[in-house]
This record gives C-alpha cells, structure tokens and sequence, in this order.
C-alpha cells in the first residue's frame, strides 16, 4: 500500500565480519522479492574483536593467535569463499594485511546516517576490506570511502581525529550484547522479531512478510 508506513530492518554487525557481508547480499535479495513492501534498513555496530589496538593488528599475527595459522582458517574461510560466490561477493581474503579495529568504521556508520547514506558507506566498508585488502583502521581510507559515498570527506577527515561519538558506539555495542547478540548479523524486523547469521533470502523474506502481516501499530522506538 502506498501509504503504509516504512518496515524497519535493524542490522546489527561488523565491518570486519564476512558473514555480514554476506547477510547484506541476503538482505538485499529478500527486499527485491517483495516489491511491494517499503523497507527502511539501519545499520547498527558490534565488535567481534574489541580487544584489538586501535591501529588494528598484523593479520597473519592475529589469525595465528585466533586460528593457530592461515592454514587452519584457511578451512574455514574456504566455505567462506564458496558461500560468497554465490552470493556474488569475490571475498580475496589473501589480500587483507591488517585485522582492524573497527570502532572508527562504525562512527563513519553512524555519521552517514544523516546524511542518508549508511547502506552506501557499509557496502565500500565490506568491498574496500574483503574485496581490496584496505587497512580500515587507516583515517585516510575512511575518509576516502566518505568522500566516495557523498559525505562531506573534510568534516569526517576532521571528526576522526578527535573522540566524537565514540561513547555513542561503545553504548549501541554495549547495548547489543544486553539485548543478548553474541553473534553477528543480527536482523531486528520491526522492532519485534529477530534473526540470527546470514540467512537465505527467502527465510529472511519470509520474517519481513510475517512482520508485516502481524503489524498492528508503528514501532515507537527502534535500535538509533
């Protein structure tokens, strides 16, 4: 109906998370199969990896002490790999020289939020690091990808250096784990219903339907 107001998809997850990225593809996939729904999509932050120094960590270094070597993920990121294809995604984690963290990336998130861009920024985020092996915890990428997506790459350049809406981040993530996400992607529909990982684009499909049908009021809050 045209007058039926927007249906929110809340996605809480990580830049530096492969499942996220492909659970975006997913999500993308299940909104073109309903052409007569509005989705309004808000992306929201988690940290897998807190503990990492700001200025990220030496990649082999990290998966060393997270897998016990690139040959031991390479198991995994292999599935991984194959999913992504599938998806469309050319995931070239062979590229990646830095496991960032990803605190900044989430506040170039947030900020694009005013201007009505955060799905652009998420999408160059997830390309830049899986499909090119740019260091995220770089200022200078940031500010590239802001100037690509159509911030105002000056204002973020000059954000960056201080500690704005870092307190902001560090609560929304805080406030993820209470809500009891361990895991990521997380999609919150409407407020209501969740789903847990990356899943097919039919059952994500399927949740939006759902909430849609069962709808009986606007949410009066959501994640922002």
């Amino acid at each position: 109906m045209a007058d039926e107001p927007a249906l929110t998809v809340d996605v809480i997850s990580d830049v530096m998370c492969p499942w996220c990225y492909i659970g975006k593809r997913r999500l993308e996939a299940a909104i073109a199969r309903l052409p007569d729904v509005t989705v309004q999509v808000g992306w929201h932050p988690y940290q897998l990896d807190p503990s990492l120094p700001k200025e990220g960590k030496d990649r082999a270094t990290y998966l060393n002490e997270k897998f016990g070597g690139r040959a031991n993920a390479r198991s995994i990121y292999d599935h991984i790999s194959e999913v992504g294809r599938e998806t469309g995604i050319p995931f070239a984690f062979d590229r990646i020289e830095v496991s960032p963290n990803t605190k900044d990336c989430h506040r170039l998130i947030l900020w694009a939020r005013a201007d009505g861009l955060q799905d652009e920024v998420v999408d160059l985020l997830f390309k830049a690091y899986f499909e090119d092996g740019a260091d995220l915890s770089k200022s200078e990428t940031l500010v590239a990808i802001a100037e690509k997506a159509g911030m105002q790459a000056d204002l973020v350049e000059q954000l960056l250096e201080t500690d704005s809406d870092l307190d902001k981040i560090e609560h929304q993530v805080d406030r993820a784990r209470l809500m009891g996400v361990t895991g990521v992607p997380c999609f919150v529909i409407d407020g209501r219903f969740v789903v847990n990982g990356a899943e097919a684009p039919e059952t994500l499909a399927a949740a939006i339907m759902h909430a849609r049908e069962t709808r009986s009021f606007v949410p009066e809050d959501s994640l922002s």
